[in-house]
């Protein structure tokens, strides 16, 4: 049986921005044949989003049978000095661009096996999403690996379970097609059975055709993954660019959800450049 991958997209889609930091694939044979594809929404002009942090989240988590959500986020409805939530440990207020995805997702191996793969760094390598610009599926993580520190580091292997203990702090180094290369640093907040929670800033200055556009700190990220039941899992990640990043980067709508849609197929195990894009 054929499986249809319908998105259903909002008429009037915000612009999401931020170079997305992607999990390594799950696993196949943890996930259904036919994984649902991805739903992309208008946000509401309320308080802005909310991450499970003992409180219901927004937006909320679909079923397991339905669309994951992406939505995007407006500082004309949201204002310049945004606060984010407490657990996110993000201090500076507003935003160039945010974005949510709240999803549910089958997944059977339990929390060591998703440490292992958040910790493959080297596995993101090879991440494609749709180039509204050249009209085609293209690279978007040209190369990754861990690194032994921040500054004067080293490439390493891959980082394990055992490294990824609360309060552990990460360095990593990604090369993205439009920015190239740059230096990631990763705090584990949360590990338990139940429980997964870590989040992800730059440490070094992203670049666009040489043009610094994102400066240290810019692009920050935190993901929440918890587990419902034996066999499902619930993820929400919010990532946002600072409300001073230069504009060269947060200017194509289509380009940033196809990014986003990027990021949650390769959670889930769906083939990244899987048809159709979420925007062309």
């Amino acid at each position: 049986m054929r499986c249809k991958n319908a998105l259903l997209r909002a008429t009037d889609t915000l612009a999401f921005s931020a170079l997305l930091l992607v999990l390594p694939n799950l696993g196949i044979h943890s996930l259904p044949l036919c994984p649902p594809p991805l739903r992309v929404v208008d946000a509401e002009p309320q308080s802005g989003p909310q991450p499970p942090c003992g409180m219901e989240p927004v937006p909320p988590y679909p079923t397991l049978n339905d669309l994951p959500v992406v939505r995007s986020w407006s500082a004309s409805d949201l204002g310049n000095t945004w606060k984010p939530a407490e657990c996110t440990r993000w201090t500076d207020l507003g935003f160039t661009s945010l974005v949510t995805t709240s999803a549910r997702f089958p997944y059977s191996s339990g929390a060591p096996a998703l440490l292992h793969h958040i910790g493959a760094i080297s596995e993101r390598a090879g991440m494609r999403y749709w180039s509204t610009t050249h009209k085609r599926w293209q690279m978007l993580i040209v190369d990754a690996h861990a690194l032994t520190g921040a500054q004067h580091s080293q490439r390493r292997q891959d980082f394990t379970p055992e490294e990824m203990k609360v309060s552990e702090t990460l360095y990593f180094e990604q090369v993205d097609n439009l920015t190239g290369k740059a230096t990631y640093r990763m705090q584990i907040l949360e590990a338990s059975a139940s429980r997964i929670v870590f989040n992800v800033e730059n440490v070094s200055a992203m670049r666009y055709s040489f043009i610094p556009v994102l400066r240290p700190g810019e692009m920050q990220s935190i993901y929440f993954l918890d587990r419902k039941s034996d066999d499902a899992w619930l993820f929400y990640g919010i990532t946002r660019t600072g409300k001073n990043a230069n504009k060269r980067i947060a200017g194509n709508e289509s380009s940033a959800i196809n990014r986003a849609v990027a990021f949650y197929r390769y959670v889930v195990g769906i083939p990244t450049d899987q048809e159709p894009p979420a925007a062309r």
